[in-house]
């Protein structure tokens, strides 16, 4: 509430408020600021001014870095001339040190929630200017009941284009610092606006509420008993001794006594000084008794005050109720929202646990699978070593055979008897020669039989790419959905389903399904993205069952429970224009489509609006005009019937036409089985579908006419009647059948 309690151009708490005409409200110091004297040129510089800081912001010179009240406690008029035309001149002199103390102690007053109730930002920021485009003549009146201070106001726009002249008179004007509109007055100034009493009274009482403590108090503060304007500090009795005595370059300081609670008022009327007891509903201002004896009340309505008073506080009481519901109902929306918030904590928590674990398994496979490559590089190894020490082991089995003959031979030529070395020296020469042609093939171009290089390469580029990809994605299909039993409903022969969407769910779309209204298979009746359905074109006094499913690119997710709506048991319904051939048709239609006539002397075939392929229907005509040489027909047809011949002449229609005499049944031009009785005006014309016997039957002033009109019908009907000239007819529908005792 504090916000609504700040003057616009000081954004202190009001002192001395006054009411603008448009209903906006101004510091007396603040308006004796900004307003200006009147010249046609001024004016027009004041409001081109004001029209340029519209747009900024509603405190005049707010933001421009020039403060309302300067600390050496005069009034600095900066800003506010700025916004004016750039004269801050009053009606007197002295009205900036005037408006000092008020500013003064208004900011004082205003520290009462502890100087910090309005948070930097509120310091710092401009209101959102106001605009009102119905509020374009307001009356400016003054503290008495005679409106004499009032000037006049002109459109700002007009005033821009030079279009708007001062009302004679007036020697000031105005800028309204929130809506910008600009008021004229007279020598008297924002002098004479009127008090803005109730505003005065809730400041003095937030004021009292908000107990001024004082500032200087180490612990415990008491309630400040003074306030020094200057300092703009609050002292109790005990601190203003110590921190602030009344000697030296203090002794000049103005100390105030902070403002108290509202004290009762009672307003009288400035011209006759007697209290306001009535109130003009013309005027629409409070009047004293002496005014309302004056000339110009005399034909006005008067009313007592306090009723007018009572009057309106019991509207701005029942308007404040409807707004507190809505606040009320944003409150909960705000506590609906800080809910979610919690959940979305709580459920990106276990997303992330989620997360981290499916990570972790990722890791761990990397690392079992790190471990199983390992093993097959070291079973690598020892394969290519035992094949190597294999091998090698063979070379030095033919080293030592070959180094044994070697010595053997060399110990043989050794021998010095000729006859003894002839015994062994052939045999020896062919093993030295095998011997080295083997070693030539066996040793000397072999090779190892293992490479000592791993010959093995990780193939890491797929689950390298794979990682890159790695990414979030809908995983599992949406869940049920909830049908809303409170929004569904059953009308004639069609159903209105609807359903709340899944929660915490991505959805692209939704299936509907009904049965056959018997218990039977369900069929899909809707796909999209809406959660509201009408199926038309249904059974009557039949049972469905509805069930519907949400489905996105992962899948579809399981139906919800199932909803029973029951079609009507009789069909209400009316001609349908549309169907009966639309304007050319020549038919005239009224009384809501339930009365039809024609103008022409050809046949022209009306239907109803609905079609029937199951149950028993019972509708009837009345006959409201009626000429000797007309023959209406009255039946069913089918939606391709032909609309310019009598019904009956063609095989998509089954009819009884009549006249002041008799009747005969009709179908595909053959007409049979004439029975006596006819029609005239007033008479009824009962229609009678049995689809579950599949006849037609009729009936003239509530009496059978005839046995059973038509046998084996099957398939969709609509209910159809032929009229030319000179006949009126009036349907009749959502009737009990009557009993028939024949069939």
């Amino acid at each position: 509430m504090e916000d609504e309690l700040r003057c616009p151009t000081c954004k202190q708490l009001y002192a001395n408020p006054v009411l603008l005409p448009c209903f906006h409200a101004l510091c007396l110091g603040c308006a004796l600021d900004i307003q200006t004297p009147y010249t046609p040129g001024a004016a027009l510089t004041a409001a081109a001014a004001a029209a340029a800081t519209g747009a900024a912001g509603v405190g005049v010179g707010a933001g421009s870095g020039t403060s309302a009240v300067a600390h050496n406690g005069q009034h600095s008029a900066g800003g506010a001339a700025a916004a004016v035309g750039g004269s801050s001149a009053g009606p007197g002199p002295g009205t900036g040190t005037r408006h000092s103390s008020h500013s003064s102690a208004a900011s004082t007053a205003s520290s009462a929630t502890g100087s910090e109730s309005v948070t930097s930002d509120q310091d710092q920021s401009d209101k959102v200017s106001i605009f009102s485009e119905a509020d374009s003549g307001v009356v400016c009146c003054s503290n008495t009941s005679r409106p004499v201070s009032y000037a006049g106001t002109g459109q700002l726009q007009g005033l821009l284009q030079g279009g708007v002249v001062a009302p004679p008179g007036a020697a000031y004007c105005l800028t309204c610092p929130l809506c910008r509109k600009l008021v004229f007055f007279d020598e008297g100034g924002v002098r004479n606006l009127p008090t803005y009493r109730a505003m005065e009274a809730i400041v003095d009482r937030f004021c009292a509420r908000e107990a001024l403590r004082c500032q200087m108090c180490e612990s415990d503060p008491k309630v400040a008993s003074l306030i020094c304007e200057q300092c703009e500090i609050r002292y109790c009795d005990a601190c203003r001794e110590l921190c602030h005595p009344a000697r030296g370059p203090l002794a000049k300081h103005t100390l105030v006594k902070p403002r108290g609670a509202a004290q009762q008022r009672e307003s009288v009327c400035g011209e006759h000084e007697e209290t306001l007891s009535q109130y003009c509903l013309s005027c629409k201002m409070p009047a004293c008794g002496q005014c309302i004896g004056e000339q110009r009340h005399q034909t006005h309505e008067v009313q007592s005050i306090n009723v007018t008073c009572k009057a309106q506080k019991t509207e701005l009481s029942h308007n404040l109720q409807q707004l507190s519901e809505k606040a009320r109902s944003t409150t909960e929306f705000i506590q609906r929202l800080k809910g979610m918030s919690d959940k979305v904590t709580e459920s990106c928590i276990e997303f992330e646990r989620l997360v981290h674990a499916q990570c972790e398994a990722l890791i761990q496979a990397i690392h079992d699978r790190r471990e199983y490559l390992l093993e097959a590089i070291r079973m690598d190894k020892d394969t290519k070593i035992r094949i190597l020490k294999d091998q090698q082991s063979n070379c030095t089995g033919k080293l030592q055979q070959t180094t044994g003959l070697i010595q053997f031979c060399i110990e043989a030529l050794k021998e010095t008897d000729s006859a003894a070395f002839l015994q062994v020296g052939s045999m020896l020469i062919n093993r030295v020669a095998n011997t080295d042609m083997t070693w030539h093939q066996e040793v000397t171009n072999a090779a190892p039989r293992v490479s000592p290089i791993v010959d093995l390469t990780l193939d890491d580029v797929a689950v390298a790419r794979a990682i890159d990809n790695l990414n979030f994605i809908q995983m599992k299909a949406p869940s049920t959905p909830t049908i809303l039993p409170a929004d569904c409903s059953a009308e004639n022969n069609s159903v209105t389903v609807a359903w709340q969407p899944p929660s915490h769910c991505f959805v692209e779309g939704y299936v509907l399904e009904l049965d056959d209204g018997s218990g039977g298979e369900f069929r899909e009746v809707y796909c999209g993205k809406e959660t509201i359905c009408t199926v038309d074109g249904l059974h009557f006094n039949s049972m469905y069952n509805a069930r519907v499913k949400a489905f996105n690119s992962a899948g579809e997710g399981e139906y919800s429970e199932l909803i029973g709506l029951q079609t009507a048991e009789v069909a209400w319904f009316t001609f349908d224009p549309v169907l009966s051939g639309g304007a050319g048709s020549g038919l005239i239609f009224s009384k809501n489509n339930a009365t039809v006539s024609v103008e022409g002397w050809e046949h022209r075939v009306a239907l109803g609006s609905v079609g029937f392929s199951r149950g028993v229907h019972y509708w009837e005509f009345t006959i409201d005009n009626y000429t000797a040489d007309t023959d209406p027909a009255f039946g069913v047809a089918r939606i391709d019937v032909a609309r310019n011949k009598m019904l009956g002449k063609d095989e998509k229609s089954f009819a009884m036409y009549i006249d002041r005499q008799r009747s005969w049944f009709q179908h595909n031009s053959i007409h049979e089985r004439r029975v006596e009785g006819g029609i005239t005006t007033g008479s009824t014309i009962g229609v009678l579908l049995d689809l579950e016997r599949h006849t037609l039957s009729f009936l003239v002033n509530e009496m059978p006419q005839g046995s059973v009109a038509f046998r084996d019908l099957y398939g969709v009907f609509y209910p159809a009647v032929s009229i030319n000239r000179g006949v009126t007819l009036t349907m009749h529908t959502a009737l009990d059948a009557p009993k028939m005792d024949y069939f």
